[in-house]
């Protein structure tokens, strides 16, 4: 389970479940756990207006560089 945080103010945005290697580039619907950001016009924001990323139809493409993460991935 990962911790996803604002990379400006710190504070969550997601609780996510990764699965596998790689970096995050997209956020699966399926796997967000708890989802603590703001959602504008297809714009995923943080509390203090940082833009996170931008949804798709199954998920939301991250920024990378707005956001961090800590926790444990999951191996396959």
């Amino acid at each position: 389970m990962l911790t996803i945080k604002c990379a400006a103010c710190k504070s969550k945005i997601f609780k996510y479940q990764k699965v596998g290697k790689g970096k995050i580039i997209t956020c699966w619907n399926a796997k967000i756990v708890k989802d603590y950001s703001k959602r504008e016009n297809g714009v995923v924001k943080c509390a203090c207006g940082n833009v996170i990323g931008i949804e798709i139809p199954k998920g939301v493409r991250m920024k990378q560089g707005h956001f961090t993460y800590s926790g444990t991935i999951t191996r396959k």
